[in-house]
């Protein structure tokens, strides 16, 4: 049974403060909507505090001496008090809601745009599901954080102010018993803070690893019904789930904890001063408006300090949450320090002492490779699985940065073009088709500007023998190709392909592999599309079956990553060479 990955990509966690600062920075930028925010949450905690201090002409006035005054304008306060009331926390909520959202597009925007630059190696190592959890539901607790939180610690915090101003000008001394009880609580509160994000962390990791068993089942469902995996699959997913439910019932723990805690040292101070004014000098001084007052800002004190305290553990979830999304948006991206366009037509390609080694205290994938390869010559790539040849491919539009050496295009290290001039003049066909889920006419013009006109796209699958399986569909280059072409048969898929490749029109051309999972009749409708393709361009080729390039220009025989041998077919087979051995055996399992 395979066993989930623990392992985190993110680097060590910063200091909390650092985090929490930087996701305010994200709530800058909506300074006019937070204003109107603030507004609300300023108008609201007044309301809180001027009902409470309503409670005294409330009963002083209206029930004690009777004053018609009071008697008259009391009830119209109290509709007016909650109307403000209504209406500043609409805003309030309202508003910061809009900044959150704003907020987790802006991050998912951030992530989604650094996917797109991290290097190919990031992704050899990285969880696809733990990338897909980080964007969707890291992003939604730091908003939380920024936003939801925000509002709370200020406009509660602004409550509890109004309140605790008015207990003390009705009574300082009663007051008093509250101070006390406030450096215990921010003990706890910081002891609790802790446990909180490490709780917080690791339910973020169980994410990644749920929504990766679960795109492995949806990716593999075939393997799994044909090899009969399906105890497995929910025999992993159960590891994951129940790893990740313990995890949420810790920190459900620590917060069920948490607030009962602070609340009974709340309930302790509020029976004091219950004892106190109801005993004594103080229950003298005090009338019974005065008093009532007094209680109801305590009473009222209760739901905001009660909010407040609960409030940490969605700023813990925030931070941690932050962690991992900013230790993501600080990977480096791929290097793209050319300054060069490279300008047509391309002459020439060569690899100097090229070597290149994917992980450190692995053996070279590839070791002092040298080759030129000419305007418009077809060079083949073969060797054994393992010998080097997509990784060399791979190196010429920067897929990979190689360890030592150069690639130069027209005389020039590939490395002082920049990456879009680079790689605008290099098409690429492999075995493995990506097509997305789009129409058939999206796929083959992706990537193409605006420019493109239907006759293109058509003359382009005509050439690459897709027009007529195409036509053939209801909707015609319309037709949905579902996730990764799925309605599509592997030589249609192929053809797409070919199709998106001549219509790019670049002029470098690779093909890794193209042919080598298609039956006969596919291959050979493949093939004709691949050798109109191939006409007036610089072709590289990794074969997988010799025979697809007996025509080739050029062969390049390699073995662990080390060119051995080069010539024509005729040339080699001539000779006791490595090619004619593998010839050889690729035609007696013919």
């Amino acid at each position: 049974m395979r066993e989930p990955n623990h392992t985190s990509t993110a680097p060590d966690a910063p200091k909390a403060s650092v985090t929490y600062r930087r996701l305010l920075s994200y709530v800058k930028p909506f300074k006019r909507q937070f204003a109107i925010a603030l507004a609300g949450m300023v108008g609201y905690a007044i309301t809180e505090a001027g009902f409470a201090a309503l409670m005294k002409p409330l009963l002083d006035g209206s029930f004690v001496n009777q004053d018609k005054r009071a008697i008259l304008f009391v009830p119209i306060l109290i509709i007016l008090i909650f109307i403000v009331r209504g209406v500043a926390g609409f805003a309030s909520t309202y508003y910061m809601s809009w900044i959150g959202w704003s907020v987790i597009k802006q991050l998912r925007k951030e992530v989604f745009a650094k996917y797109l630059t991290l290097p190919t190696r990031f992704y050899d190592n990285a969880s696809s599901g733990e990338l897909i959890s980080r964007i969707t539901f890291n992003s939604q607790r730091v908003a939380q954080a920024a936003s939801t939180t925000l509002t709370i610690m200020v406009r509660d915090s602004l409550t509890a102010i109004g309140l605790l101003l008015l207990m003390f000008y009705q009574s300082w001394q009663l007051s008093l018993c509250f101070l006390v009880i406030g450096p215990i609580i921010g003990i706890i509160v910081d002891r609790v803070s802790r446990q909180f994000r490490n709780v917080s962390r690791n339910i973020q990791d169980s994410m990644g690893e749920v929504s990766h068993v679960i795109q492995e089942a949806v990716d593999g469902s075939r393997v799994i019904k044909i090899f009969g995996g399906q105890l497995t699959e929910e025999n992993q997913f159960d590891i994951v789930n129940e790893r990740n439910r313990a995890f949420n019932m810790r920190e459900t723990a620590i917060r069920a904890l948490n607030v009962p805690i602070i609340q009974m040292l709340v309930a302790i101070a509020l029976a004091i001063i219950v004892y106190v004014a109801s005993s004594g000098g103080i229950a003298e001084r005090l009338s019974v408006g005065e008093f009532m007052s007094f209680v109801t800002a305590m009473l009222l004190l209760f739901q905001p300090l009660r909010r407040l305290t609960s409030l940490n553990s969605q700023i813990q979830n925030g931070i941690a949450a932050g962690e991992t999304l900013f230790a993501t948006l600080d990977l480096a991206s791929e290097q793209d320090n050319g300054t060069k366009q490279l300008s047509l037509p391309v002459q020439s390609i060569e690899y100097r002492s090229v070597g290149l080694q994917y992980i450190k205290d692995k053996p070279a994938v590839l070791n002092d490779v040298n080759l030129s390869i000419n305007s418009g010559e077809t060079v083949a790539f073969v060797g054994e699985s393992g010998s080097g040849k997509t990784s060399l491919v791979n190196l010429l539009p920067r897929l990979y940065d190689m360890n030592q050496g150069d690639i130069l295009i027209n005389g020039v290290p590939i490395t002082e073009y920049t990456l879009a001039s680079l790689r605008s003049t290099i098409a690429y066909v492999s075995q493995d088709v990506m097509l997305f889920n789009d129409t058939i006419a999206n796929n083959i013009a992706y990537g193409s500007d605006n420019s493109i006109d239907a006759e293109q796209l058509q003359k382009a699958c005509v050439t690459a023998h897709a027009h007529e399986f195409i036509t053939q569909f209801p909707e015609q280059y319309d037709t949905m190709v579902g996730e990764n072409g799925v309605m599509l048969s592997g030589g249609q898929r192929q053809r797409v392909a070919i199709a998106r490749a001549i219509l790019k029109n670049a002029p470098i051309l690779i093909l890794d592999e193209a042919t080598s999972a298609l039956d006969t009749e596919s291959e050979r409708k493949v093939q004709e599309g691949l050798d109109a393709l191939m006409q007036n361009r610089t072709t590289l080729v990794v074969a997988h079956r010799l025979s697809t390039i007996e025509r080739a220009d050029k062969i390049i025989v390699m073995d662990k990553g080390r060119v051995v041998e080069s010539g024509t077919h005729n040339d080699l087979l001539e000779v006791d060479s490595h090619y004619r051995r593998l010839h050889q055996l690729h035609s007696a399992t013919q």
